[in-house]
């Protein structure tokens, strides 16, 4: 690779969380990179074997939170050879700054990676004063 970087087979984080989860499944942080423009914040989370209708995007108190359950009852009669991470849901939350104009977030998924565009309020896009 040209920019340095060397490919590492990442381990799957758990989530620990202060509550209880009343569905008997594992829940994993998601690996994510977050991009700043002028304009917006795209937040890019992989989240493989998640479909559309299982993933949840909510926002309460300036928290985002994003959580994907996994049908695993795919892989109920899979007894695996060989594993480098273990199935499970995934979860993940971001406190919100008041830059972020929490009406107008999009997302989208695709091939297993969920991206998130935070748009900017226009108040923190940063402009040019034009002099006279």
């Amino acid at each position: 690779m040209t920019d340095g970087h060397e490919l590492t087979v990442q381990e799957k984080k758990e989530v620990t969380s202060k509550e209880e989860k009343t569905i008997p499944a594992r829940y994993y942080v998601p690996i994510t990179d977050i991009y700043e423009t002028d304009e917006a914040l795209t937040v890019v989370m992989e989240i493989p074997g998640a479909e559309t209708k299982d993933v949840t995007v909510d926002i309460e108190n300036n928290v985002l939170r994003v959580e994907a359950k996994i049908d695993l009852s795919q892989y109920k009669d899979l007894a695996p050879v060989y594993t480098e991470y273990n199935v499970g849901h995934y979860a993940r939350s971001f406190a919100l700054s008041s830059k972020v104009d929490q009406a107008r977030i999009s997302a989208t998924l695709s091939d297993g990676v969920l991206s998130l565009t935070l748009n900017k309020v226009q108040e923190a896009v940063p402009r040019r004063i034009a002099l006279s």
